[in-house]
């Protein structure tokens, strides 16, 4: 089981080398989202590392505020970004399968995702690969 810790030095190894600056992380204090988040800096623009929290998958979204202390909370699918650099960067790391944006907008195969619950999957009926790893679901 890959560790917060290795997560981070990921992102952190990651950010260097492709021009980076990590800025901040973000994790849950619940169960839900399923994932964290490392926000990185490329000048005014950031893009979030997202690490699904119970496996080694990592992926490339738009950040998102998950503080449920103040109320401030998004949630729906993630907006996967293009961002072949970095994914290869993260790709490098040991642990870590970095996908694609356009590998987790793709459709939803569940035989290919054994992990995921299949409860979960008839209640939830996620519709592409991204929204069945990264979500909300309780």
């Amino acid at each position: 089981m890959i560790q917060l810790r290795a997560f981070r030095q990921a992102c952190y190894d990651a950010a260097r080398r492709t021009g980076g600056k990590v800025i901040e992380f973000r994790s849950p204090d619940d169960v839900t989202p399923n994932f964290h988040q490392g926000i990185v800096a490329y000048g005014d623009y950031r893009v979030a590392v997202v690490w699904r929290r119970d496996s080694a998958v990592l992926a490339i979204a738009e950040p998102r505020v998950i503080d449920h202390a103040d109320g401030a909370n998004e949630s729906g699918p993630l907006t996967f970004v293009d961002a072949r650099e970095l994914v290869a960067a993260l790709a490098e790391q040991s642990g870590f399968e970095a996908h694609t944006a356009a590998d987790l907008n793709g459709p939803f195969d569940a035989a290919a995702q054994p992990e995921i619950d299949p409860a979960d999957i008839e209640y939830w009926k996620p519709a592409t690969r991204g929204e069945a790893l990264f979500n909300y679901w309780d």
